[in-house]
């Protein structure tokens, strides 16, 4: 998501259905206001029936055409799908659209990277980025994946840069996932301790939790008074 920031984007959005397209609607509504949310401008709100998923695009060949040209001509320059695609069909729709490609799952996570508050919930964001980046690493070293390194007798069996590339920050990934498990589990103790002296004072407590505002928002009034928006 770095490269929807820091100036806003516009944005076009992609939702699909195969039956209910009430349902399609709703949830298209939302991801615009998640889009809000984050500072996106919503240019185009595109839903599609379909008539199953495609494993290479999701959405068909005639339909990425179609979103490739109205996206030039509406000047968008990032294209968000409400339903979670693969790793392989974000690499094929970035190509096809020459656009940045991201889903309702990484759009959530941008959303509360850039909200996060306490430390535990900063660690738990960064945690669940990394462990949904981490099969689409291979989308950020396409160019060098047909590379080979030397030559010669046997040469066709040493593996290319990009791939030699994608297994090392694998690695940094998976060591810097271990690090933020165990730092996160010490500030669920810490969090464990400060809970157990709250109870002792008896003050109850409550949090309200999701990621567009208006929602916690209108709760917090009703529920204290309270003039927050």
């Amino acid at each position: 998501m770095n490269e929807l920031q820091p100036e806003p984007k516009r944005a076009f959005l992609v939702g699909t259905y195969t039956a209910n397209k009430e349902l399609c609607v709703e949830q298209l509504d939302e991801l615009e206001s998640l889009g809000n949310t984050y500072g996106l401008q919503t240019v185009v709100k595109l839903v599609c029936p379909i008539r199953g998923y495609d494993a290479g695009t999701f959405i068909g060949s005639g339909k990425v055409e179609e979103i490739r040209q109205m996206a030039a001509e509406k000047q968008c320059n990032v294209v968000i799908f409400d339903e979670e695609i693969s790793p392989q069909q974000q690499r094929n729709l970035e190509k096809a659209f020459a656009l940045p490609v991201i889903d309702r799952t990484e759009l959530i996570l941008a959303v509360f990277a850039e909200r996060a508050q306490t430390r535990e919930a900063k660690i738990q964001i960064e945690l669940a980025n990394l462990q949904y980046q981490m099969p689409r690493l291979r989308r950020l070293w396409t160019h060098l994946h047909r590379q080979r390194s030397g030559g010669g007798a046997g040469s066709g069996a040493v593996k290319g840069e990009g791939e030699k590339q994608i297994e090392l920050d694998r690695r940094i990934i998976r060591r810097h996932i271990d690090r933020l498990k165990v730092e996160l589990e010490a500030v669920k103790k810490q969090r464990q301790t400060q809970h157990r002296l709250r109870e002792r004072t008896g003050i109850p407590t409550f949090a309200i939790i999701g990621y567009t505002n208006v929602g916690k928002s209108t709760l917090l009034r009703a529920l204290t008074d309270a003039e927050v928006l």
